[in-house]
């Protein structure tokens, strides 16, 4: 089994986890969940699950639930003479909640956290199967084996399985690495480790950055990749992980590339943002798909940047040296061909091997007659050049003090 290659295959996928990051479920303060945000996502997750595929859900959210619970608990268990103290102890009792009973406050949070997901998929004529697990339950051959099972007979039910790490008894997350297999440290592992063990065509990671970047976000000049390779790990520089969750991007890195090795596509995502699941679906270039397709050269994406910025610049040049870049253009053409060439036929077995045929595949096929071509109608911009930039096509005048004028543009 092999993983997609391209973002329009994934429309194809028959199987999907989808991994919601802390960031993702809970609100800004930490207080509680992203309601909003959380239904938008749980619509989506409806309407692949309603097409005839199968949803697994790996989700965060029980300790930020029961944090909010907890505080306000705490703040009732109050003394009278606590209560009438001059002294403001919300923001002490605040903070033990946080950071003092996570195992609580996951113990908590849980029932709700499910009792939340039950209400939002019955809208949509979906049931929904809670499965707790710990690190032990993948370490032992027999719990393992009747853990997927478990989630098997759910799908097979038509029941999407939220799948959460049980905090209540989990203890820290370990570096132990088991040969062979991936290390569950957190729940962009779990995500990975339960896509591959479920034959899942694609796993979405949603967090609270837009993918994979060639270098920290908060730098100068950092450009998001929409297609990664594991193998190119070495190039790029992670930068600091999220406020909310316990990965951070090298951990999602780690994960998704496991993943990708046994066949599972991946996609590391921005939940924050709207329709993320309807936008990947569709193909579209949202995060940063991992593939095993050796990228190389500039992006798309950057190119079309590029070349927005020079078509500015270009039209902002004199005549004459607009005519001189335009000329220089067209007989790179042909004093490149031997490039150019090598390219188009390493495009031409791209296009082979994801089945383009007839006029598409043909409209991609250079020649030297084509270049030819090319080269000549850009010499022929570059002679007219002169004249046909800034050149009146209309004046209409609208009053005395206003006339609208239509020129001629590069």
């Amino acid at each position: 089994r092999s993983a997609f290659m391209t973002r329009s295959e994934l429309k194809k996928a028959k199987r999907v986890v989808i991994k919601l990051g802390s960031a993702v479920v809970t609100r800004a303060d930490g207080q509680g969940l992203a309601l909003g945000r959380l239904a938008a996502i749980i619509e989506q997750v409806a309407e692949i699950q309603n097409s005839g595929a199968d949803c697994i859900m790996i989700t965060s959210g029980a300790v930020a639930f029961g944090k909010q619970k907890l505080s306000q608990e705490l703040l009732m268990s109050m003394s009278m003479r606590e209560t009438l103290s001059s002294v403001d102890r919300t923001s002490e009792l605040k903070n033990i909640a946080q950071h003092e009973l996570k195992r609580p406050n996951a113990a908590v949070g849980q029932s709700g956290l499910m009792a939340l997901y039950e209400a939002m998929f019955r809208n949509y004529g979906i049931l929904v199967g809670q499965v707790l697990v710990t690190k032990q339950d993948f370490i032992n051959n027999d719990t393992r084996e009747q853990l997927f099972n478990t989630i098997r007979e759910l799908m097979a039910l038509n029941i999407i399985p939220i799948i959460n790490t049980n905090d209540a008894v989990s203890p820290p997350p370990q570096d132990t690495v088991m040969q062979g297999t991936l290390n569950i440290t957190d729940n962009d592992s779990l995500a990975s480790r339960v896509a591959v063990d479920i034959n899942a065509d694609l796993a979405i990671l949603m967090s609270d950055v837009d993918g994979i970047y060639d270098r920290p976000p908060k730098e100068d000049g950092a450009q998001l990749l929409h297609y990664f390779n594991p193998k190119n790990t070495n190039q790029i520089k992670f930068g600091e992980k999220s406020n909310f969750g316990t990965g951070g991007m090298e951990s999602k890195v780690m994960s998704a590339g496991f993943a990708l090795d046994h066949g599972c596509s991946v996609i590391i995502c921005n939940g924050m943002k709207y329709n993320t699941i309807r936008s990947i679906i569709a193909g579209e270039n949202i995060g940063t798909m991992f593939s095993p397709l050796e990228i190389e050269g500039t992006s798309v994406s950057v190119l079309a940047k590029n070349a927005r910025s020079g078509s500015r610049k270009l039209s902002s040049l004199a005549p004459e040296d607009r005519a001189d870049v335009i000329r220089h253009l067209a007989n790179s053409l042909l004093s490149n061909e031997k490039d150019i060439m090598e390219a188009n036929e390493k495009d031409l077995n791209a296009a082979k091997a994801r089945g383009v045929t007839g006029p598409m595949f043909d409209r991609l096929a250079l020649s030297r007659s084509k270049l030819e071509s090319l080269c000549t109608g850009l010499l022929q911009i570059a002679e007219s050049s002169h004249t046909n930039v800034g050149k009146v096509v209309r004046r209409t005048k609208i009053s005395d003090s206003l006339e609208v004028v239509q020129k001629t543009v590069p």
